[in-house]
């Protein structure tokens, strides 16, 4: 019987097996149409500082102390009236006229002066309207400077303090990114949403920001150097299946996917712990799409061919490797003229039926020689 286990594992090694694509990985080609289509950006997987964050959102207020309004310290008319809401103005500029009820031919008018410069955010009063000193005609926000207010959860007030770092991006300004320091927390939490208000002061020379502009919050609680990492837009599958997309360092418009070993991640970038290399070219920008083009417009052979110059077997192999000498006559002749393989195809197929004829006459011989041996034993002893 060890024989028989024996001549049976040298046969296994002689059979034909089907054999994997380089190390496993699935790689998609694509036309240069479809690449245009798919809209594929790359970028390079590379160490760097890596920041963890906290996000939360808020929104934009203005200073407190750096709004005004104007008002008139007599009794009488609006008569004229120089400001809109949007005008930017500086101090000292007339913004309205007032006729005063006080008597004259023609009765005294006054004009009215900004307190402050800035953006004109309300106009509460019309021409031709009555104007009571104690009452509020025209309001004035300074915008150099405001305020970015983050509405933090309780839980993770403890990971920031005042002078953590947040990068703050405003919905009405686009992928636009500002910079900022914590300057205090607020005095009170909020009950009903359980969080607590944390302040940024940011610089506004170009008047963009504006009160009440919703905002959302990347907060700086720790940095990590030489991390890899890339964008978060190139990780792709969910679960415990995260790969990316990786230029294949050969062939034109193609990517292998990678699976990957993943960290921590922020609002912009995962870090990858294995499974990619830096300098890699990850796919960001058409990663999704890329999921499910399949095998894409071009075969590997007709990939490979174009990359080298010459011709592959249609699993993509150097023709000739892993064949004899007269399968390689073949499938140059088949390549130059055109002809049909069928030749090369029942060769194979006598190939295969020889090796499974010669397996099946040796494992009978084998239990002949092992009946022929126990008789011959038996015959002895008796």
């Amino acid at each position: 019987m060890k024989r028989l286990f024996s001549l049976l594992s040298i046969l296994s090694l002689l059979a034909p097996v089907s054999l994997p694509g380089e190390e496993g990985e699935e790689v998609i080609i694509l036309d240069e149409l479809g690449v245009k289509n798919l809209g594929i950006e790359t970028v390079m997987a590379e160490e760097s500082d890596f920041s963890q964050t906290v996000f939360t959102l808020g929104r934009i207020e203005f200073v407190p102390g750096k709004s005004g309004v104007v008002s008139s310290r007599i009794a009488g008319r609006l008569t004229e009236l120089k400001v809109v809401p949007g005008d930017v103005i500086a101090t000292g500029d007339e913004v309205a006229k007032v006729e005063s009820r006080q008597p004259g031919d023609p009765p005294p008018v006054i004009p009215l002066k900004a307190p402050l410069g800035g953006v004109v955010t309300a106009v509460e009063i019309r021409p031709g309207e009555a104007v009571e000193p104690e009452r509020a005609l025209i309001e004035i926000i300074d915008l150099g400077e405001v305020d970015a207010v983050a509405k933090v959860p309780e839980h993770l007030a403890a990971k920031i303090s005042v002078g953590s770092r947040a990068e703050i991006r405003v919905d009405a300004l686009g992928d636009r990114i500002f910079t900022g320091e914590l300057l205090r927390f607020g005095t009170s939490a909020d009950r009903e949403s359980g969080t607590v208000d944390a302040v940024f002061r940011l610089a506004n020379p170009e008047g963009h920001l504006r009160p009440g502009m919703r905002a959302g919050f990347s907060i700086i609680t720790g940095e990590r150097e030489n991390v890899l990492s890339v964008p978060r837009e190139a990780l792709q599958g969910s679960g415990a299946n995260r790969f990316v997309f990786v230029k294949h360092f050969d062939l034109p418009n193609a990517f292998v996917k990678a699976p990957v070993e993943v960290g921590e991640r922020n609002e912009s970038a995962v870090e990858i712990l294995g499974g990619i290399f830096p300098a890699d070219e990850v796919v960001t920008r058409g990663a999704y799409p890329l999921s499910f083009a399949g095998a894409g417009s071009v075969s590997l052979k007709e990939a490979l061919d174009a990359a080298h110059g010459h011709s592959h077997n249609e699993d993509g192999s150097e023709i000739g490797e892993g064949h004899g000498d007269e399968d390689h006559g073949h499938a140059e002749h088949d390549h130059e003229h055109g002809e049909d393989h069928g030749d090369d195809h029942e060769s194979m197929s006598m190939l295969t039926l020889f090796f499974a004829g010669t397996t099946a006459v040796l494992f009978v011989l084998l239990l002949v020689s092992a009946f022929g041996n126990r008789k011959l034993q038996s015959s002895l002893k008796s």
